[in-house]
């Protein structure tokens, strides 16, 4: 990837005003380092609002009107459907590009785009909010440092009552936050992954997910996700052979509790009754975590690689991967929960292995009505 010059601004165009396209104009529009330019959506009432409190950002309904303005970067947010086509619109028009989870709806589209990326030297990066968590952070920092010895298993949960989304189920819509909270604090890949559930509402709908993957050293994690739960949940719990994290991402204060417990072996003896361990009860530390917006961490991380030149922490090569895992993952869960393979077999989509010519984007007639609800 090639630096910017410090001395202009990156200008940023967002597209799709949903859920994330508010939080990321605002977001944009206060950081110093960034100009706010374009918004792009195909509700008015939507532009509206942002013309009312944002009078110096351009709107428009017209993906491609954007395109071929002066915007140095396009952010996208919009259903995970779009994601593909919109992104390599913008690749293609020569601007950087964030894209919000999950990359896109599979894997072969998502080396696609970063093939375009990396060949024009743009930057691709993958909207892993979590990854830009204090928080968690913190908690790579602990498990890194060895502090809790070999990590055992990792249970993690992200529960809430909706929000539905209209066109995927549970595990597209939450699992990209914890796959990548666990490729980012393990700093490992997982080698296979199963994933059983249940549709509740909607036929064929899965609201309810549970999710296995297995890592190398026999490491094991669980993620429970659901829209059907009455207490919002977002919790990962990692056990090590020294120690145990609990991280509360909900907590307003006190978001990681690390406690000095474990089993020990026994003092030895000839007495075969005996249980072979004892358990340690020690102390509870409470490290302190700064206070920072993840989202604004992000979008400041992402101007910092276009100026740069460096390639982003969540870049295209991880999305890629997080969607490879989604694959596998909706795959076990359309057929019972059978466990399927990962690996570096599974890195390289069979279509993309020869390295093909990048197949040409369609007209852009789709393209004009982009932006929708996310």
């Amino acid at each position: 990837m090639y630096a910017r010059s410090p001395s202009s601004k990156v200008r940023v165009g967002v597209v799709g005003f949903g859920y994330w396209g508010p939080k990321l104009l605002r977001n944009f529009f206060e950081m110093p380092q960034a100009e706010m330019s374009w918004a792009a959506d195909l509700d008015p009432a939507r532009l509206a609002k942002i013309v009312a409190q944002y009078p110096g950002v351009q709107t428009t309904q017209s993906f491609d009107e954007m395109l071929h303005s002066d915007v140095d970067a396009v952010v996208v947010a919009t259903p995970i459907r779009t994601h593909y086509a919109l992104a390599k619109a913008a690749l293609l028009a020569g601007k950087h590009v964030m894209v919000e989870k999950p990359l896109t709806s599979n894997s072969v589209e998502a080396m696609e785009l970063v093939q375009i990326a990396e060949r024009r030297g743009l930057t691709l990066m993958v909207g892993h909010t979590f990854e830009y968590n204090p928080a968690i952070k913190a908690l790579r920092d602990i498990i890194a440092s060895g502090e809790i010895g070999d990590v055992y298993y990792v249970d993690s949960a992200r529960l809430n009552l909706g929000l539905f989304q209209p066109d995927i189920n549970v595990l597209w819509d939450l699992a990209p936050h914890d796959i990548s909270i666990l490729l980012y604090v393990l700093q490992s890949e997982p080698i296979a992954v199963s994933a059983r559930g249940s549709s509740s509402i909607r036929p064929g709908v899965h609201d309810v997910a549970y999710v296995e993957l297995r890592f190398p050293e026999n490491i094991l994690a669980h993620v429970h996700l659901s829209w059907l739960d009455p207490c919002k949940v977002r919790r990962v719990t990692i056990v090590g052979s020294k120690k145990m994290i609990v991280c509360n991402d909900i907590a307003d204060a006190e978001k990681i509790r690390v406690y000095d417990k474990g089993l020990e072996p026994a003092r030895e003896t000839d007495d075969f009754r005996e249980f072979p361990l004892q358990y340690r009860y020690g102390s509870v530390t409470i490290p302190y975590i700064p206070p920072q917006e993840p989202l604004r961490a992000q979008c400041e991380h992402f101007i910092h690689s276009i100026e740069s030149g460096t390639r982003p922490q969540s870049d295209g090569r991880t999305g890629w991967k997080v969607v490879q895992i989604l694959e596998q993952a909706d795959k076990s869960l359309q057929n019972g929960g059978h466990r399927e393979p990962l690996g570096l077999e599974m890195w390289v989509p069979h279509e993309l292995r020869r390295e093909p010519e990048l197949r040409r984007i369609r007209p852009d007639a789709g393209l004009v009505s982009a932006a929708g609800a996310r």
